[in-house]
């Protein structure tokens, strides 16, 4: 009988397992820097405060449209509730400017210049317990190609590497919009992020964000929201919450 040792080599290849890449280490994109925003839709929604009850867009259910009618911004002044506009679910969306950095190799931070807010992004288990108007946002390298497709909104700008994908849950209830369109704290808000470089040199970001609401929504609010890259801090000037 002949017996034929066998010795496995895979050991002898590859050595021992190695740990997997960081977040910072695996980003296909680059989302570091300054960022301005760029409001190229809902100007009037954005850039001033709509009167009350006007929620033109938003698909309220018959509570969020009884919560919008009821919004009074001299009673959140006096609950120390300014804020209420400043959330993760409406931030990306009130104009300014966004500092983006890594905080450390597994969390993306994202100032925002409006309101003086933070939102930290983790890669893995978050660190806090939410309950805040950032709440807890969930981070992943999302996908390849870009949520956009290859050719981007913007023509021949080819989309760089893929999407950010970031989930929020766990946000204390604000607003939408600063006149008051409600959005509940069982809300979860969804969003991919996407860098273009377009062929005059700029670099711009996309925000995709859907706001799924049982309290408010009857469906699903989605918006898509612009940010372009700046050289340096220029224009970054941090500011109160302001509820009017």
């Amino acid at each position: 009988m002949c017996v034929l040792a066998v010795t496995s080599v895979a050991g002898q290849r590859g050595g021992p397992p190695q740990p997997p890449q960081t977040a910072k280490a695996a980003a296909p994109i680059d989302l570091t820097g300054y960022w301005v925003s760029v409001v190229s839709e809902d100007w009037r929604y954005r850039m001033t405060t709509p009167p009350k009850g006007d929620a033109a867009g938003v698909p309220l259910n018959a509570a969020g449209r009884q919560a919008a009618g009821a919004w009074d911004p001299a009673r959140d002044e006096a609950a120390g509730e300014q804020c209420k506009a400043y959330g993760a679910a409406a931030i990306m969306r009130v104009p300014g400017r966004l500092h983006i950095t890594w905080q450390d190799d597994e969390t993306l931070k994202i100032e925002a210049d409006a309101g003086t807010q933070t939102r930290l992004l983790a890669f893995r288990a978050p660190r806090t317990q939410g309950g805040d108007w950032q709440g807890v946002s969930a981070a992943s390298w999302d996908r390849s190609t870009s949520v956009m497709g290859p050719g981007g909104i913007f023509g021949n700008a080819p989309a760089r590497g893929g999407s950010l994908k970031i989930v929020t849950t766990k946000m204390k209830a604000g607003y939408l919009r600063k006149n008051g369109v409600p959005y509940s704290a069982d809300a979860v808000v969804t969003e991919y992020v996407d860098r273009f470089d377009v062929p005059n040199g700029d670099s711009l970001l996309v925000v995709s964000t859907e706001v799924v609401d049982p309290a408010y929504l009857a469906q699903p609010f989605w918006t898509s929201t612009h940010f372009k890259k700046q050289i340096d801090a220029a224009g970054w000037h941090p500011s109160p919450c302001s509820s009017r």
